[in-house]
């Protein structure tokens, strides 16, 4: 069976479910409807279950925080998996297709209220984490869950040395970063007063844009957990290609948490994160971006 004809196989009776006197054209991932509409789907392999769950959890988070921000998930599952369980199966979903260009000045500014108002005031009992692992890139994040965003950012930027660290070419990286965990995450973290907020956790330009039938933004491949909110601005910081609107719009609704004066140094640290994540998944070239981060760090505080 080739390809094609086995995500047809797949995806094809929740079609059917969704629209049933419709026709399918199936060019991976795009699906168009003779009704006019589209989807989107896509098949994995068996070892890719756990980034499709991640996936899946996180885009079904985002939408019941704030509905519509992310495309909405219509079916998912694991295929193929024998009734003996001698084979894995293959994850796959369908979701809703969204046309998307980059965000504007407008879109920035409708994208900073809602995260403010919407996606980061959803709290979780739990603490902060997620209940299942999730991918920002290729990177597992094995999240779990912590009482203090200490522990939990601690945990993420240890998984991250950890991974560094094996390749045994970054040693003095990775000195530095345990120096960074000792010091820095405790001095700047320790002390603030928070509540574990929904994140989207990869929001980089890439990652948003604007819907051009709607004319109105959206977020999507979310690696999502509960965290401080401010760690979700880090990487949309890094790359760029978020308008101004958008950081003002997001503090006026959600200010900058107390103490404001370590702000910049705060925002050293969660894009310092992304950084060690990119030294992991790209090699030296983002090494020289972190060891500055963490020489800035580690100067500043005590």
């Amino acid at each position: 069976m080739s390809k094609s004809s086995e995500f047809a196989s797949i995806i094809l009776p929740h079609l059917k479910e969704i629209e049933p006197n419709a026709q399918f054209i199936i060019s991976l991932p795009v699906i168009k409807s003779s009704s006019g509409s589209k989807f989107y789907g896509k098949v994995g392999d068996a070892s890719e279950v756990d980034q499709y769950v991640g996936e899946i959890e996180s885009l079904k988070a985002i939408n019941n925080a704030a509905p519509g921000l992310a495309p909405r998930v219509l079916a998912h599952g694991i295929a193929g998996v024998s009734e003996k369980h001698d084979r894995l199966g293959r994850p796959y979903f369908l979701s809703e297709y969204k046309d998307i260009t980059s965000l504007n000045d407008k879109t920035g500014d409708i994208l900073g209220k809602r995260m403010a108002e919407e996606l980061h005031a959803n709290s979780s009992s739990n603490g902060f984490g997620f209940s299942v692992p999730t991918f920002c890139g290729a990177t597992r994040q094995e999240n779990g869950w912590y009482k203090t965003w200490v522990e939990c950012f601690d945990a993420m930027v240890g998984n991250l040395l950890v991974s560094l660290r094996e390749r045994g070419t970054f040693s003095g990286l990775c000195t530095k970063g345990e120096e960074v965990r000792m010091r820095v995450i405790p001095y700047l973290l320790g002390s603030l007063s928070i509540q574990p907020a929904l994140l989207h956790g990869d929001l980089w330009s890439g990652n948003a844009g604007t819907v051009g039938t709607t004319d109105e933004p959206v977020i999507f491949d979310p690696s999502s957990y509960y965290g401080h909110n401010e760690a979700d601005l880090a990487i949309a910081r890094i790359f760029g290609g978020f308008p101004r609107s958008f950081f003002v719009t997001y503090h006026k609704y959600r200010p900058k948490t107390e103490p404001v004066e370590q702000y910049e140094l705060r925002t050293d640290l969660y894009e310092l994160y992304h950084y060690l994540n990119h030294t992991v998944l790209f090699g030296s070239a983002y090494a020289g971006s972190a060891v500055k981060k963490m020489d800035r760090l580690l100067e500043q505080c005590p």
